[in-house]
């Protein structure tokens, strides 16, 4: 039966890694990958490749100019057909940079295919930049359509966030301050190194009976019901307190709720008050509602 696993980020290189990394390690495993930077053409350009280079290629045309909606209605048809073929054992969805996972993972369970990872490449090093990045993806050229209000910041937190696993590039510019951050950000992330593949590894492929990390994680199964709850402002788990290689997590509990006004005047202190912020709130005019705040890169987004 065929396993889908779904790999993203906005680090592009590190992304890359990691889909070299898998395909190199699943025999019968090809990577489906849908390119936007085209869409103001009108078309998304779709490759699908194994671990010896391209196999196919396509366009898919935008619906009502969407890019995100022109992959969600071209990536389950392309599932199914590497389903029936019978032979690959493992598809990978690489997503495209400003591709958020959880609406990607949600598309795939719901066509009932068997989802079995979602994985966040990362470069340590640039986790800071790209969390204080305040920009709009549009700005940027990664909108994933015209209607696409989303910063950079935001973004990457959420890609980062959702996913249970974190496929780490090998970064000589990443220090001891660049991992704490990481693991605060994310303290429940399986951390996974993403080891060279390829002529140049100085290493065999490995036999099925003996997966390597990377490989086992995108295979392990994924509960796409479990993430969306984790991520959910009601019943998502509030971070520990920490400090580590001076970056700080703190906690700010109370069962009181905000003065509105008070809280109003001070947004702007407190979004850019940290590289992020996120959690669910009470105003006292508005009893009967939970809000919740999230905030990164500067902006701050209250629903």
């Amino acid at each position: 039966m065929l396993s889908v696993a779904v790999v993203g980020g906005l680090h592009a290189d590190a992304r890359v890694q990691a889909v070299d990394r898998l395909l190199a390690d699943v025999p019968g495993a090809v990577a489906l990958h849908h390119d936007l930077a085209t869409a103001v053409q009108g078309t998304v350009v779709r490759t699908v490749r194994d671990r010896t280079g391209i196999v196919s290629a396509g366009e898919a045309p935008l619906v009502n100019d969407c890019a995100c909606c022109a992959l969600r209605e071209d990536l389950v048809p392309e599932l199914e057909r590497l389903a029936a073929d019978g032979v690959t054992r493992l598809a990978i969805v690489e997503l495209w940079d400003s591709v958020e996972p959880k609406a990607m993972a949600e598309v795939v369970a719901s066509a009932g295919l068997r989802l079995t990872g979602v994985i966040t490449a990362v470069d340590p090093a640039l986790v800071l930049p790209y969390l204080g990045n305040g920009d709009d993806l549009a700005d940027a050229g990664l909108a994933a359509a015209p209607t696409d209000q989303r910063t950079i910041a935001d973004t990457f937190a959420r890609q980062l966030e959702y996913a249970p696993v974190l496929a780490l590039a090998d970064s000589a510019e990443a220090d001891d301050e660049d991992r704490a951050l990481l693991a605060q950000l994310h303290p429940t992330a399986h951390r996974i190194p993403i080891t060279p593949s390829g002529p140049d590894a100085g290493e065999a492929t490995p036999a099925p009976s003996a997966p390597s990390p990377l490989a086992a994680a995108a295979l392990a199964g994924f509960d796409v019901e479990s993430a969306a709850a984790a991520q959910h402002p009601a019943c998502a788990l509030l971070p520990a307190e920490a400090d580590e290689c001076g970056v700080t997590t703190l906690v700010w509990h109370r069962s009181r709720p905000f003065h509105p006004e008070r809280l109003y005047a001070a947004l702007e202190d407190l979004a850019c008050a940290a590289a992020r912020s996120r959690g669910r709130f009470w105003l006292a005019d508005r009893p009967d509602t939970l809000l919740h705040w999230d905030a990164a890169g500067g902006a701050l987004c209250v629903e």
